[in-house]
């Protein structure tokens, strides 16, 4: 019974997650996004916690470099996830099956997967948010995005 359990759990872990795309997002499979333990929103991210993003990537052009941009909206505000937020995303790719990183550039039609994962802080407040994570060029005036994604999440205890 344990190892039915254990079976399960991974299982449930693996599974694709039901994201929604942005606004300013490009389209996407459905099984591009996985979060842990998360197949269906709203996610439950603990406090205390580290949850991992695994997002398969198949650029349409070259990418020289890539940022992650990470925040929730909490009452119409857009709040950064600390440490993860406009950070370098090139250290977190790897090849097609998820196994070497590769990092920049990325060439056009390659398949990649970006793999990423945040802490959940203490300090963050128990409520439910909108969670916007984002790959984009990382530039100031007219970012360009490569890939985007929402999700409903719920932050507990």
């Amino acid at each position: 019974m344990k190892y039915f359990l254990l079976l399960l759990a991974v299982a449930a872990s693996v599974h694709a997650t039901e994201v929604r795309p942005c606004q300013q997002g490009v389209k996407f499979a459905e099984d591009d996004v996985k979060i842990t333990n998360c197949a269906v929103p709203p996610c439950r991210l603990r406090q205390k916690s580290k949850v991992g993003v695994e997002i398969k990537l198949k650029p349409a052009e070259n990418i020289k470099s890539l940022t992650t941009n990470v925040f929730a909206v909490v009452f119409g505000v857009p709040l950064p996830f600390v440490g993860v937020d406009g950070t370098d995303a090139c250290g977190n790719i790897y090849n097609a099956d998820g196994t070497t990183k590769v990092g920049c550039p990325l060439r056009a039609g390659e398949e990649y997967v970006y793999k990423n994962a945040f802490d959940v802080l203490n300090s963050y407040p128990r409520i439910k948010v909108d969670v916007s994570w984002s790959l984009s060029d990382g530039s100031i005036f007219n970012e360009k995005v490569y890939h985007c994604f929402k999700i409903q999440s719920r932050i507990t205890s």
